[in-house]
Parts: structure tokens; C-alpha cells; sequence
């Protein structure tokens, strides 16, 4: 399964997110910054960055950048709660782009397609 590194400053997202795909055989890391995110991901050597856009600290749209100079391959996915968010330029750096939601069938579909994507790429 994946390694994944989850960025969301909501505890209660992030404990929710980490239990189920913990459940699902993935290794996840969360974190509650983007300054945290940049200072693990060496270390943690993730298939994939789940990645809030609405942080306390940081921009998580230039995070996103951030990763994309340092890491071009790495499979990032978008999770937030705003949908108008799709269509903002900066978001199409993203792999994918997924709306926060109680239900994490689109998430974990995401997922998967992200770690087939890092497979052929390691």
C-alpha cells in the first residue's frame, strides 16, 4: 500500500483521514502545517501528499508549488472543503482535486490512481 502524507490543519480531519486509510493498509503521516509538510517530506518519502488548501500558516496552494519545484513526480492530491477552488490556475498543478467529504470513496479512488502513477515512476 501507499505512504501517504496528509497536510490539514483540522485534528479532527486529519484523525478521521488517518484512521481509515490506516484501516485500508496505508502508512500515513498527518500534519498540521505546511511548514511541517516541507520539513517531513524528506524523511517520510511519500507515495502521495494529501493537501488542504485552507491552512493556519500556509497557503497550501503554494505549497503545492513549493512541492511541485522540489518534487515534480510526487502524486499530489487537493482535498478541500471549497469547491471553487477547481478552478483557480494554481490548483491545476495538482494530480487530482477532491471535495472534503465524510464519504472517502473518491479519495481512496484517488489514491490508488496516484500510487499506479508513483509505481511507474519509482
Amino acid at each position: 500500500m501507499a505512504r501517504i502524507l496528509l497536510v490539514d490543519d483540522d485534528q479532527n480531519i486529519r484523525r478521521y483521514y488517518t484512521e481509515e486509510l490506516s484501516d485500508d493498509g496505508h502508512q500515513v503521516s498527518a500534519v498540521a502545517s505546511g511548514h511541517q509538510l516541507l520539513r517531513i517530506i524528506n524523511l517520510f518519502k511519500p507515495h502521495v501528499v494529501i493537501l488542504d488548501i485552507k491552512l493556519v500558516d500556509y497557503d497550501g496552494l503554494e505549497v503545492l508549488k513549493e512541492i511541485r519545484n522540489e518534487y515534480y513526480n510526487l502524486p499530489v492530491i487537493l482535498c478541500t472543503a471549497y469547491q471553487t477552488y477547481k478552478y483557480d490556475q494554481r490548483s491545476i498543478a495538482a494530480d487530482y482535486y477532491v471535495v472534503k467529504s465524510f464519504d472517502l470513496s473518491e479519495l481512496k479512488t484517488m489514491i490508488k490512481r496516484a500510487s499506479r502513477h508513483t509505481s511507474l515512476v519509482i
